[in-house]
């Protein structure tokens, strides 16, 4: 009929995080059916909830693709034994657990498959923060810290994907510090995630005020890993997200001065002001994980109509 305007396909997206798991049906942005379940020790139970959530919310209209954005580590190589499980996670009983198969063993259509933060990151170039920019990176800073890269349209990995918490990163001269990653001590993550911080101050980040000396040292380290993306990747944008990263008064803004000095203004267009434009805040806020799983499950339907 002349004038009427189709609507967009409906498509699954499922967050798989260390604490909880969220299932959505949306149509681009728009969300219309939501659910939410802790996620337990027991894989195959929160698999099989998610799993009956999906089959009996598309009874009235199945969806046509289905994207799942997982915590990790993650395989992610498709031409992997272990493909679509997640390995060597400290979380009990998730080592091993076959995502992919537990998720979407049940459907037949188009399914895409990344991290989390590699979705996130998809999701804040098609509709938040990163809009227009060929390359960009989203890292999730809280109870630990990862972050996705996109370039082209496309999140990056190869044998793996990125790792970028477990990066060695400089050191203030005298802190001692010993770092609270399990394998590494004093990696990025070790360093200046929620209980890195905590361990550093002795009490919760979220309890410190904006004034206390450690968010300095925090802002230093996280601007070690800014200025290395920056050489390494020449990003359009840098989104900075997670409980740490962006819900900290003033922590973005030291990050900002830091960088500017690391740097030392070396490149051109990468002053502090320039910072301020190249390195923000999540336009889609604590949602950017699930609107990244929407964003895969698109992305799996554009790539199957080829």
């Amino acid at each position: 009929m002349a004038g009427v305007i189709a609507r967009a396909p409906l498509v699954a997206g499922v967050e798989l995080g260390g604490t909880k798991c969220i299932a959505v049906l949306a149509r681009g942005r728009s969300i219309e059916q939501r659910a939410q379940w802790p996620t337990g020790d027991d894989p195959a139970a929160t698999f099989g909830s998610i799993a009956e959530w999906l089959d009996a919310a598309a009874r009235e209209e199945s969806f046509t693709a289905l994207g799942i954005a997982s915590f990790g580590p993650l395989r992610v190589d498709p031409a992997a034994e272990d493909y679509g499980c997640i390995v060597n996670t400290p979380k009990p009983g998730w080592s091993g657990a076959n995502v992919l198969a537990g998720i979407a063993g049940r459907f037949t259509g188009p399914v895409a498959l990344d991290t989390d933060v590699a979705g996130a990151a998809l999701a804040e170039g098609r509709w938040g923060a990163a809009t227009g920019c060929a390359t960009h990176v989203y890292l999730t800073i809280g109870t630990g810290i990862g972050g996705g890269i996109v370039i082209d349209g496309k999140p990056h990995h190869g044998t793996f994907h990125p790792e970028m918490g477990h990066v060695r990163v400089r050191r203030a001269v005298g802190d001692r510090f010993a770092g609270v990653c399990p394998i590494h001590g004093d990696c990025l993550e070790g360093l200046a995630s929620g209980p890195a911080i905590a361990a550093r101050a002795g009490r919760p980040a979220d309890t410190l005020a904006p004034s206390d000396a450690v968010w300095s040292l925090v802002a230093n380290e996280i601007a070690d890993l800014m200025a290395s993306m920056i050489l390494m990747l020449a990003p359009h944008r840098i989104v900075i997200g997670g409980g740490v990263g962006a819900g900290q008064p003033g922590l973005l803004g030291l990050i900002h001065s830091a960088t500017a000095q690391v740097l030392g203004a070396y490149l051109p267009g990468h002053d502090h002001a320039s910072l301020e434009k190249l390195i923000v805040r999540p336009a889609l806020g604590h949602d950017a994980g699930v609107y990244g799983a929407v964003a895969l499950a698109m992305e799996a339907l554009d790539s199957h109509a080829i």
